[in-house]
């Protein structure tokens, strides 16, 4: 007996992929806005790499490498400045304490605007992340619900490929008893056999009628004829029975 599943996409999947595409478009402006006005800010300062600069030397500093570049120049100009000193390296009364303090906040701002390029980049990454998962689940949502026909019913995972025919019991089928068993015949465990060291030997069997060695055998005494005595026995004389007398 076979039977039709129809499979069709969860309600929610759909307004899950549009939520998901405004999140990310929202996302694409807010960090396009902070690169925007970040850039247009260090624009406005009309900063130049300096020309001893390791890199990008001469460009005009409005975006994050050229911010990094600028910085990096101008630590280096104040560590020669101040004989490799620090700021918090140098005395109170040191009249270069003030120019390398300058050149510290200079520094620490391109740096801030470094970050803040960074920051806007990663946020437009994930707002493109999400109109792809949107997309994606935009398109689930909409597919046609699809037809399966099984052998039978189908497990409650979902898994259509491992389908079981659904077994019914009715309500009023008597409980079958279960079938008796016999149990097996068990065998007594045999004691274990100790052998002695001063065990009595053992008797070999004779044959019947043979007595053991060493037993004497009484002689046997052979038959004899009737009325005859036997040997060494003294026969008594016998009387003629005299005449008139009947024989005795």
């Amino acid at each position: 007996m076979s039977s039709t599943v129809t499979v069709r996409p969860a309600k929610g999947v759909g307004v899950i992929g549009i939520l998901s595409i405004i999140a990310g478009i929202v996302m694409i402006i807010a960090g396009g806005v902070t690169w925007g006005v970040v850039s247009s800010q260090l624009s406005a300062e009309e900063i130049t790499v300096s020309d001893d600069a390791d890199f990008l030397a001469g460009r005009h500093v409005n975006g994050p490498f050229t911010a990094y570049a600028q910085a990096e120049v101008i630590n280096k100009h104040a560590l020669e400045m101040s004989d490799g000193q620090t700021y918090a390296e140098l005395p109170q009364d040191d009249e270069r304490r003030a120019v390398v303090m300058n050149a510290s906040f200079l520094r620490a701002s391109l740096f801030t605007s470094v970050v803040a390029f960074g920051v806007a980049a990663l946020v437009i990454g994930l707002g493109i992340l999400f109109i792809l998962i949107g997309i994606a689940l935009k398109r689930i949502s909409s597919g046609p619900a699809v037809a399966v026909e099984t052998s039978g019913g189908y497990s409650s995972g979902g898994n259509l490929s491992s389908a079981q025919a659904p077994t019914h019991t009715p309500a009023h089928a008597a409980p079958t008893a279960p079938a008796p068993t016999t149990p097996a015949p068990t065998t007594p465990a045999t004691p274990p056999t100790r052998t002695s060291t001063h065990a009595a030997p053992v008797e070999e069997p004779k044959s019947p009628g043979v007595p053991p060695a060493g037993t004497q055998t009484p002689p046997v005494a052979e038959p004899k004829s009737p009325g005859v005595p036997p040997t060494g026995t003294e026969t008594p004389p016998t009387t003629p029975p005299a005449q008139g007398e009947p024989p005795r």
